[in-house]
């Protein structure tokens, strides 16, 4: 019977008797995996071969009781299905069994069509990685694994004791035949639809024997050791680990993986398992703190989650480390265990770190580029934003400052001047003739579709540029940029910003369709049609809100909003007389200062808020008030006086206050204080709503009662499968980086959606940061210093002029600004669960984090790796032992046992 001698083979490769204890049975993986492929002359020839030992046709025939023929073309089906391997030795084709893993595991899932046709193939690779992970838990030492991490060759350049073993370049230069295939543990984690985002292609390097192996069964294709090399570097660049088969004895190997920790199954043996030591190098990271400035990007990039984000600053009372146990001398179960680790990673300790980078929506690394700037490194300072908001020009002058308002520096004197450093660093790009332009990290090609051109879209459209897919942004006005450059005026965000920041997409390869709205000139299901594979839904809350008063739609009544887009388009707009704007957010302080340039005689501004309640920015009131607009605080309009369907005052009551007991806005008003302004023009500014159009008709899009978009929180995937939002449009309105944020996780979303078999979640990093609490901060040590202010480039602006006459910090103000700043964050090793891969160092900008060796472990020979785990799994069952009693004691000691 088939299932028989599927048995037989199983049981022979894993060396062990069917029926007997360990023996494997149906239910196995190693069953499970063998019978998809393997037919039972395929078996009968299989069962012939031997662990390592070449056979060729001829002395396998009479061992199986077939011809040499049958037996040559069996032998070969058994090499292509992954159940042998085949090299030409002296001119014949010799044949031989492998370890399951690394081996035939990773063999069979490597036939590309297999895979296809029996995805089961890559469930019984992972089922695998599960059957053996908790019995190896604490039993293998360091270097005795059957796959070991190799560090990255330049984290370990400046150490002396490195050994030749540990180089990637070793490897690639003692062969002459390489070939590059797709990552098995990835193409398993696709088959199963739970795909991490870093997607299979060309990603494992083979040579010699594996090479020819894999070039043969059409599992690789044959490229160059100056190919091998390009590969290898193209993983370092994408954040990408190695590690090697650990089985082929001192200082050798077949193949170098280039590997992710949210994909990989090895390197699942640290992260679910919690047993980083069967697979580390011998390498552990350190950090200077010195050095360090907490940008984050070694956290992000860490494999096994070892980094986090800590506090540097001193504290009044200081962090207690406490004591954990470890598999090398604790028994290691399913409570020790990190099911979850694909979902649950940290970026920050338990005690939080900088509040800046917690409390920026995009998380940006701002103590990296401070450190940066200070250092005059403005183009890697550019660089490091562009990692989280590629729009730092427009941000540096119309950003909230979250990040200014909880610095730190703030509880000393003023808050460092984040926002004009940012500013400082876009500007020397906008001013070079040869500007940053990122490179390209991947090409996938696929077509993807951005609704709105405004700060999400774009935001979206960026990152999903520089993996190479072709993105056409649809807009449905004439100009880019949404509300950056429709509903903020030039004297507060100039459009030539704007132009330039988009030139820098345009460059990336993305393209622009402007004055075509989706819904009404052509549907989301035409694009579908042109071969578009997803949807970015980014409009923006572009409409005006009404007061629903009297009067309202009388001659010279327009929403703000709609005034600020026709005075943007360079539309005919001039007011005259009196202006009252009616809005107390910095969208109503923007059309009120936009009305004294267009014309109006007086401009008064009221609002239900009073002065400390007002949502605008006290930066924008201020200048408000400065260009002689009157804020009138706390007072509500009832109702639009008219005479002959033309405005000519509005009638105001007093309010009293705007929030209940519960902070739910219900405002209250003095009925007896009533008030008439004389008008001319009433602009409404009391918030935007969302124009959607036929843009999501007959569609499975709901929408909230607010008209905002219903969406996954973390994926931000809609009721349409393929259509995905962020910005506005499913927030509500807030500012552009907000928006800008939540075009980078479209991105990610957008990139796992179409790519096959990947999923939304796993392995998704929840950028979590919280910041520390300042309550315990040691403070009283520091120097009190001024903060830099920049000049207005005219003393005295005229309200005439729609330039922005805000100045920038001088090179030698930003000198002094970043000298101000605490540091106040930095990076924290696990020395445990860091695995010695190295990303971390080629993520520093810094170099405040390196390797140091710790270990001095080669691989052992292969005959002697089970005697060598032997003896430290006894040694280790003597240490738990040992330790148990002691542990006892200690409790009762602790417990009032002991008198």
């Amino acid at each position: 019977m088939l299932e028989d001698k599927l048995l037989d083979l199983a049981n022979k490769i894993s060396r062990t008797k069917r029926g007997k204890k360990n023996g494997i049975t149906v239910e196995d993986p190693e069953y499970k995996i063998l019978l998809p492929i393997i037919t039972k002359d395929m078996a009968d020839v299989a069962l012939c071969l031997e662990l390592r030992k070449p056979l060729s046709a001829e002395d396998v025939a009479p061992m199986c009781g077939k011809s040499v023929e049958k037996t040559s073309k069996l032998l070969w089906e058994v090499a292509v299905a992954g159940m042998a391997f085949v090299n030409k030795i002296d001119g014949v084709d010799k044949y031989w069994q492998e370890l399951w893993v690394p081996g035939h595991m990773e063999m069979v899932v490597n036939n590309k069509e297999n895979i296809v046709k029996y995805p089961e193939l890559g469930a019984a690779f992972d089922a695998y990685g599960k059957k053996k992970g908790p019995v190896a838990a604490g039993i293998v030492p360091v270097g005795a694994g059957p796959m070991r991490v190799i560090p990255i060759e330049q984290s370990i350049d400046g150490e002396t004791r490195n050994a030749s073993y540990e180089e990637v370049s070793k490897f690639l230069n003692e062969n002459t035949i390489f070939s590059v295939s797709d990552c098995a543990c990835r193409t398993s984690r696709e088959a199963m639809g739970e795909g991490c985002g870093h997607l299979k292609e060309d990603m494992c390097i083979q040579m010699g024997h594996a090479a020819e192996y894999y070039i043969r069964t059409g599992r690789g294709r044959e490229i160059t050791r100056e190919e091998a090399f390009e590969v290898i570097q193209l993983a370092e660049e994408n954040g990408l680990m190695h590690s090697i088969p650990n089985t082929d004895g001192p200082g050798k190997t077949h193949a170098i993986c280039n590997c992710c920790g949210c994909g990989c199954f090895s390197m699942r043996i640290a992260n679910m398992y919690t047993n980083p030591d069967m697979i580390r190098s011998n390498y552990v990271s350190v950090v200077d703190t010195d050095k360090c400035v907490g940008c984050g990007e070694c956290v992000e990039n860490c494999p096994t989650n070892a980094l986090k984000l800590g506090r540097k600053i001193c504290a009044e009372t200081p962090v207690e480390e406490t004591a954990r146990e470890l598999p090398y001398d604790t028994e290691w179960g399913e409570d020790k265990f990190n099911p979850d680790y694909r979902i649950n990673r940290e970026v920050v300790v338990d005690t939080g770190s900088s509040p800046c980078k917690a409390e920026c929506p995009a998380h940006i690394g701002i103590q990296g580029y401070i450190k940066l700037a200070a250092q005059g490194r403005y183009t890697e300072a550019l660089e490091l934003i562009k990692q989280e908001n590629p729009f730092p020009a427009v941000c540096g002058r119309v950003c909230p400052r979250y990040c200014e308002s909880v610095c730190t520096r703030g509880d000393i004197d003023d808050p460092i001047a984040i926002d004009d450093i940012k500013k400082f660093i876009a500007e020397q790009d906008l001013n070079q003739d040869n500007r940053f332009v990122p490179k390209l990290r991947h090409h996938y090609g696929n077509k993807i579709a951005v609704i709105g051109a405004g700060p999400a879209g774009l935001s979206c459209a960026y990152y999903l540029a520089l993996d190479g897919y072709k993105v056409t942004v649809f807009e449905k006005q004439k100009a880019l940029g949404g509300m950056l450059t429709l509903g903020i005026p030039a004297f507060r965000l100039e459009k030539e910003v704007i132009n330039a920041e988009i030139d820098i997409l345009k460059e990336l390869g993305v393209a622009f369709t402007t004055g075509v709205e989706i819904g009404k000139d052509v549907s989301l299901n035409d694009l579908r049609g042109q071969g578009f594979e997803a949807f970015y839904l980014a409009i923006g809350a572009q409409a005006g809100r009404t007061l629903g008063i009297e009067g309202e739609n009388a001659a010279g009544v327009i929403t703000g909003v709609d005034f600020l887009r026709s005075v943007n388009l360079g539309e005919e707009t001039k007011l005259q007389g009196n202006v009252v704007v009616i809005g107390g957010g910095n969208v109503a302080i923007d059309v009120a200062r936009t009305a004294t340039r267009t014309g109006a005689s007086n401009v008064d501004l009221f609002c239900l808020e009073n002065r400390k309640e007002m949502p605008a920015l006290d930066e924008e009131i201020e200048e408000a008030m400065e260009e002689k607009i009157v804020i009138n605080n706390s007072w509500g309009p009832t109702r639009i006086i008219t005479e002959n369907g033309r405005v000519t005052g509005v009638e105001f009551k007093k309010c009293i206050s705007i929030f209940d007991e519960n902070k739910r806005f219900s405002p209250v008003y003095d009925e007896s204080e009533m008030r008439v302004v004389e008008a001319d023009h009433v602009l409404i500014s009391v918030g935007q709503g969302i124009d959607w159009g036929d843009l999501i008709a007959d569609s499975k899009i709901v929408l909230n009662p607010n008209k905002t978009i219903q969406a996954d929180a973390v994926t931000f995937q809609t009721g349409e499968p393929d259509v995905f939002t962020g910005g506005d449009v499913l927030t509500g309105p807030k500012f552009a980086i907000d928006a800008i944020a939540f075009g980078k996780e479209g991105a990610i979303s957008i990139h796992r959606y179409v790519q096959h078999g990947q999923s939304l979640t796993l392995g998704r990093i929840k950028r979590e940061y919280t910041a520390f609490d300042k309550a315990e901060l040691d403070l009283d040590s520091y120097d009190r210093l001024p903060r830099q202010t920049a000049k207005h480039a005219d003393a005295n602006p005229a309200l005439v002029t729609f330039k922005d006459t805000r100045g920038t910090l001088t090179e030698e103000q930003i000198q002094k600004e970043t000298e101000r700043c605490l540091g106040c964050g930095s990076t924290v090793v696990d020395e445990f669960m860091c695995v010695g891969c190295g990303v971390c160092t080629t993520k520093c900008k810094f170099d405040a984090i390196k390797l140091v060796r710790k270990y001095d472990n080669a691989n052992p020979e292969f005959k002697d790796m089970k005697s060598t785990i032997m003896k430290y799994a006894l040694k280790r069952k003597v240490r738990i032992a040992v330790k148990k009693p002691v542990k006892a004691v200690k409790a009762a000691f602790a417990g009032g046992g002991a008198k």
